[in-house]
């Protein structure tokens, strides 16, 4: 009797461990069919019936007709479609390359979405995408129409959890992309490679964007140009220029030498780093920019000087029309402080620079820190050389007038090794006063100020050992510059007078006269040379030239 109570409880023990294990059973049969259907139900499953319907929503949502080859569903890691060969066309007046060309695109489904009958995608993710941004000369963008079109479409947060009456905008991302500019209908070399980009919605009437990318030339081998980065806001409007933008860009890590080629498509022969920043503010057709300029350890490329320049420069301005113009223009440098040197402006259309008004001037720079940048800017500035002064003026361009102001090193002195100060008084550079040319209207002659187009070099007086001052006067312009020298003085002074200034001194040897004494002598000499040649000096009292071999 024990051994029957005693079975019939085993069996009763053993019926729950049966049912566990069914369970288990039953699950882990669930789990295989699962993993057999993911496996085996896409290839079976023709998806391709709906690639006209994927298509025309897309291009519904761009304002452009869009093409794909090929449509396969993946249920692995998240069920989403692959899009083959995904192309935008373009609108036939920015011209007939497609905006947007991608071989591979990923739509990942949002799995909520498909219990309401209604596909909403969490991710659209683009593999090595070719965007074409078109400005015409016009003015217009290529993104306008595509901008407006996604402003007038409803979309609820793309990091919304539950579904609710609109659709909720997908994360849009892009690897290894690449950004060409066109001018027109054609493309420019400029151009940003290896660009990550991101696009979601934060909030319904607010986009956010993060870019990144390296600026590339298609004309050149230039490879060091460092990154751009660009992060902010865009909001929802009626029109493109009146779109909110708060965005925040740099460009860093660039050898000023690549940036030169990448901007100029040549070297300009400079060294160093540069670190562009900026900041934009308001709305695309008029806002708020700032912008700052950081250039460490610069230098010209064929010598390396003592102390390398060290440029900090902050930018404040209002652009309008789209970034097509800009107002109210003020540079500093440096930005706190004692202005070193500021700059005032206006760009009335960046399509034509020449309508540009500039003002640069300076409320006093030691000439000190002017010997500093000489020697930067020129390997034949002696290392022993002096001057004493301050530098105070500005200078202006104004379309149809050219370039006018006026400099002046005030109390100048000038000292080379042991030598006694070759300078006396100040050193002006003014612009020349507008000649005055006679014009014929109505059969009468008139007289009209003609553009003066140079500088003129003040009368300088310089110790060149005679009992009075010699006077050096000059001019300058686009062509070149001539120098004229009068008064008494020294063999021994007028070397130590080039040897300082080795510009000034280029075949001045060779054209002084050897028939007369060491001491004091009466010199009336003129230079001349043109910007890139030689500098030619001649006795104007004998009449003859020598030039400087």
């Amino acid at each position: 009797m024990q051994d029957i109570d005693t079975t019939q409880a085993q069996g009763e023990g053993t019926r729950p461990r049966r049912r566990w294990l069914s369970g288990r059973l039953l699950f882990l049969y669930a789990v295989v069919l699962a993993l057999l259907m993911v496996a085996l139900l896409p290839p079976l499953i023709n998806v391709n019936r709906f690639q006209r319907r994927i298509a025309t929503s897309i291009g519904g949502s761009l304002g452009r007709p869009v093409h794909l080859d090929r449509v396969e569903l993946s249920l692995l890691p998240l069920p989403g479609f692959t899009l083959e060969n995904f192309v935008v066309s373009e609108d036939p007046a920015f011209g007939s390359e497609p905006i947007i060309r991608a071989n591979s695109v990923r739509a990942t489904l949002r799995l909520s979405s498909l219990w309401r009958k209604r596909v909403e995608f969490s991710k659209i993710s683009f593999t090595e995408p070719s965007v074409n941004l078109v400005h015409l000369p016009n003015g217009k963008w290529n993104l306008e129409s595509i901008l407006a079109q996604a402003s007038r479409i409803e979309a609820a947060p793309t990091a919304q959890v539950k579904a609710g009456a609109t659709p909720r905008f997908p994360y849009i991302e892009a690897t290894g992309a690449r950004l060409n500019l066109k001018q027109g209908l054609e493309k420019t070399p400029l151009s940003l490679t290896d660009a990550e980009f991101a696009l979601w919605l934060p909030n319904p009437q607010e986009w956010r964007l993060r870019l990144e990318g390296r600026p590339s030339r298609t004309d050149s081998d230039v490879t060091d140009t460092g990154v751009v980065r660009v992060e902010g806001t865009l909001g929802h409007a009626a029109s493109l220029s009146e779109v909110p933008v708060n965005l925040e860009g740099e460009w860093r890590g660039a050898p000023l030498g690549e940036a030169s080629r990448f901007l100029m498509g040549r070297d300009a022969g400079l060294r160093g780093d540069i670190v562009l920043t900026a900041k934009v503010q308001g709305t695309v057709g008029k806002s708020e920019i700032q912008a700052r300029l950081r250039l460490n350890d610069a230098r010209r490329a064929d010598f390396v000087p003592a102390r390398p320049l060290a440029v900090d420069m902050e930018c404040l301005g209002t652009a309008t029309s789209m970034f097509h113009a800009f107002e109210n223009v003020r540079c500093s440098w440096p930005p706190n402080g004692t202005k070193t040197l500021a700059l005032a402006g206006e760009i009335p259309d960046v399509r034509r620079l020449s309508s540009a008004t500039v003002q640069i001037g300076t409320p006093g720079i030691p000439a000190s820190t002017l010997v500093d940048w000489l020697h930067v800017a020129s390997d034949r500035v002696p290392a022993d050389v002096a001057v004493t002064g301050v530098l105070a003026g500005s200078v202006a361009y104004r379309p149809g007038s050219g370039w006018d102001g006026e400099i002046v090193l005030n109390e100048a002195g000038l000292t080379h090794g042991k030598a006694e100060a070759l300078v006396v008084g100040d050193v002006a550079v003014h612009s020349a006063a507008p000649p005055v040319a006679v014009v014929r209207v109505h059969h009468r002659a008139v007289q009209a100020q003609v553009p003066a187009g140079g500088f003129v070099l003040a009368p300088t007086l310089l110790a060149l050992g005679g009992k009075d001052p010699a006077v050096l006067e000059g001019r300058i312009d686009r062509t070149g510059y001539s120098l004229h020298l009068t008064g008494m003085a020294t063999t021994a002074r007028l070397l130590a007078l080039g040897d300082a200034v080795p510009q000034f001194g280029d075949g001045l040897a060779e054209a002084l006269p050897t028939n007369r004494a060491a001491g004091p002598f009466r010199v009336d000499m003129v230079a001349n040379r043109t910007w890139g040649g030689e500098q030619v000096w001649a006795d104007a009292s004998a009449g003859t030239g020598h030039r400087r071999r």
